[in-house]
């Protein structure tokens, strides 16, 4: 294997079939990429579109962001991609933790991992100075992440950062994600969405360890300038309300907001109001962490040196052991109120199950409403929920059609009410009363996904269908442009107060370049074009980019909403 001997931003690439590892110079037309942005690029460059996602001509991306590596708050995540399982498309999926920092400190631009073992194995990935090496994974194939976590840590050493798959991803089911270790060694931190696992499990990988100690922070061209570019953009950060907000509440901060909206999905996408909402809320679950004190925490950070810290650690009654950490809002929504469940107990139960499998919780928390429509479990019951997670570990039939997620529960159990897009299960806010994030759903390369455009805090009419493309347009290319740089979506505040032109001037100190103010949206369109296009060649056509027919005619209380923005209108989204 190549040694790396200085930094300097390279290609990496590991062949899993010969297990071994070339290194090479960066594209010039991969160079002003990061994150999301180089993902659609690097498939359009060398993955058929017509593969098959969990076959050897399909490839796993992992592409640290444009501004990964100088500790910038919210601004050191990684995005995984690849073809997507579960959608047929293009996927990038990213997560918080320490995978990204670490992949830049070795000066990997982009990990690419091609082809498929051809002899049944599990393999530990290595990677450091030294290069890549194979270790076998018997000692942690078949166990949960948590467990499997902590003997690689124990093996590796307590200063790597560890990708990682459960059992789903084993099992190659369409909506394993990617597991990362935070600031604490959890491997919480999930690419969850799009069936990334699953990928990575077809190609033989049970981990992927970087080791990035002899390693180098990227040099700066300008440090000067980037410096207070820095200070700009963290003052804005640090001083905006909604990052008070979320410190103190979370991401669970959204739970009121959506039940005012009508928007809190409520047993299985019937209802936008839940007579428990309360206590699922964020000052509920504030309130409940400082009560027990101990491990609990009602703030913490995904990232090392994050200043919003919208994480938490949630603890038992005792204080003593942690039931899971993070709660989110995504999964209180799905796993909480979508399954009639009002007890952030429960919910925390359900979450840690399916993290431990390392699956996606959005899309199990819709495929178990699904199967509560279709009889399997009571509406509020949280044993049967668990009972049936744990369907999904024996790798029993039902187990595996609640593995592959809401949109193949729907179809095999005989439900129309199914809530996806492009097979993806939506987050928890709902179309119907939120008409932009509806556009986003129907719309986004990526299927459903509320990351990619949520429009919820704008002040409009969210239930009138006119102007919801343009907002959800604007939306889109922001979001896509900061999924570039390797920005959480709350850093997005801080941009957006920050001085004109901090995002160009980030980069220009960084690399040397000279790009224009509005480099953000010149990122979003240039990435979703490109996702555009890969889908394109993949089949994709106008009818992909709809929401499901009963939303259209299914009014949703309270509002008794549909949705009604016009197809014609849906189609000219990415018209600019």
């Amino acid at each position: 294997m190549p040694e790396v001997k200085t930094y300097e931003s390279k290609v990496w690439r590991v062949n899993v079939r010969t297990q071994t590892l070339n290194l090479g110079p960066v594209p010039e037309t991969w160079e002003r990429l990061g994150g999301r942005g180089l993902i659609a690029r690097i498939l359009l460059d060398e993955v058929p579109p017509e593969c098959e996602p969990l076959g050897p001509r399909n490839k796993l991306l992992f592409c640290p962001g444009l501004l990964v590596g100088h500790m910038l708050s919210s601004c050191d995540r990684i995005s995984v991609g690849g073809k997507s399982p579960l959608t047929g498309g293009v996927k990038e999926s990213n997560a918080g933790g320490t995978t990204g920092m670490q992949l830049t400190l070795l000066g990997i631009k982009a990990l690419i991992i091609e082809d498929q073992p051809t002899k049944p194995g599990w393999w530990v990935l290595h990677l450091s100075t030294q290069g890549a090496r194979f270790d076998p994974a018997n000692d942690v194939v078949g166990l949960g992440v948590y467990d499997a976590a902590a003997k690689l840590i124990e093996k590796y050493g307590e200063k790597v950062a560890i990708a990682l798959i459960g059992p789903g991803g084993e099992m190659k089911l369409q909506v394993a994600g990617i597991q990362n270790l935070d600031k604490d060694k959890v491997p919480s931190r999930i690419a969850g969405r799009g069936g990334l696992g699953a990928v990575m499990g077809s190609k033989g990988l049970k981990a992927i360890v970087i080791d990035a100690s002899g390693g180098q922070k990227p040099a700066i061209q300008d440090p000067e300038a980037f410096k207070e570019a820095q200070k700009a953009f963290t003052k804005a950060l640090t001083e905006h309300p909604q990052t008070h907000t979320y410190h103190d509440y979370g991401t669970a901060a959204m739970v009121q907001m959506c039940q005012t909206f009508g928007s809190l999905p409520t047993r299985n996408f019937s209802s936008g109001q839940f007579e428990h909402a309360d206590t699922l809320s964020g000052e509920y679950l504030r309130d409940t962490i400082l009560q027990r004190g101990g491990v609990s925490k009602p703030n913490h950070p995904c990232m090392p040196g994050c200043a919003i810290q919208c994480s938490n650690v949630y603890g038992s009654e005792d204080g003593q052991q942690v039931l899971v950490s993070p709660i989110e809002y995504e999964t209180i929504g799905l796993m909480g109120s979508n399954l009639g469940i009002g007890s952030l107990d429960v919910v925390a139960k359900l979450n840690r199950a399916v993290n431990d499998l390392g699956l996606d919780t959005i899309d199990i928390g819709a495929a178990l409403g699904v199967a509560a429509e279709a009889g399997l479990m009571e509406w509020g019951d949280g044993e049967r929920a668990l009972e049936l997670i744990d369907e999904i570990r024996r790798n029993t039939p039902l187990g595996r059609i609640l593995g592959n997620g809401a949109a193949m529960a729907g179809k095999v159990l005989g439900i129309e009410r199914v809530p996806v897009s492009k097979n993806q299960a939506m987050a928890a806010y709902e179309p119907r009363a939120i008409k932009g994030t509806g556009v986003t759903y129907a719309t986004s390369p990526q299927g459903a996904d509320h990351t990619a455009g949520l429009t919820i805090r704008d002040k409009i009419n969210h239930l009138d269908p006119k102007g919801q493309v343009e907002l959800s347009r604007a939306k889109q290319i922001s979001m896509a442009g900061y999924d570039a740089l390797g920005a959480c979506i709350f850093a997005g505040f801080g941009f957006a107060a920050a001085p004109a032109g901090t995002i160009a001037r980030l980069l220009n100190a960084r690399y040397g370049w000279n790009v224009p103010d509005d480099i953000l949206q010149a990122l979003g369109k240039e990435t979703l074009t490109l996702e555009r296009e890969f889908n394109r060649r993949a089949g994709f056509t106008a009818k992909d980019d709809r929401l499901p027919e009963w939303m259209t005619r299914e009014a949703l209380p309270p509002h008794n909403a549909v949705f009604d923005v016009p197809s014609e209108e849906l189609d000219k989204l990415f018209e600019w």
